[in-house]
């Protein structure tokens, strides 16, 4: 039962991650990769990682793919009507890309279909996934969040001067 949810949201993923490239409209675009997001946020459940399955709603589908949108709409992006022969390409490639990974795959014995037993937890305290990533993300990985934060401070303050210099000057003209 486990793989036959996991097959089904990796199928639904693969099929929406490729309408999202191949669909011309951008609003259609916008919806395939929501699906997406919320699939992908489905597999992170049916892996016991709650927290990240809540983050992929909050911070992907909610915040980026509204950023996506916005700047879709601002930059009214006309339907371009050109045909281009690349798609035949591009399918005939990723078909035998497709097929070369399902062959290593197999021939390595990294994919097995039979079902496996799941194995036991060890013995000891019982950790969530939440306190897990708290704890390796301000520990071990302390210093690159601090710099990431310093960075989006720093992009966060030139956004709002150069705004106020263009409202200053639009005024003062």
């Amino acid at each position: 039962m486990g793989s036959l949810i996991f097959f089904y949201f990796a199928s639904v993923i693969v099929f929406t991650a490729a309408l999202v490239v191949a669909v011309r409209n951008p609003i259609y675009s916008a919806l395939a990769l929501l699906v997406m997001f919320f699939h992908v946020a489905g597999l992170y459940i049916t892996l016991h990682a709650e927290f990240l399955a809540a983050i992929q709603i909050i911070v992907y589908a909610g915040a980026i793919l509204v950023l996506y949108l916005f700047v879709v709409m601002l930059l009214n992006l006309k339907r371009d009507e050109h045909y281009h022969s690349q798609g035949k390409v591009g399918l005939l490639l990723g078909l035998t890309l497709l097929a070369e990974t399902i062959l290593f795959a197999l021939s390595r014995g990294v994919v097995d279909f039979q079902a496996a037993t799941p194995a036991k937890p060890a013995a000891g305290p019982v950790v969530g996934n939440t306190e897990s990533i708290g704890e390796v993300l301000y520990s071990t990985y302390l210093f690159p969040f601090e710099i990431a934060s310093l960075i989006l401070l720093v992009a966060m303050i030139g956004a709002i001067i150069l705004t106020k210099k263009g409202i200053m000057e639009t005024k003062g003209s």
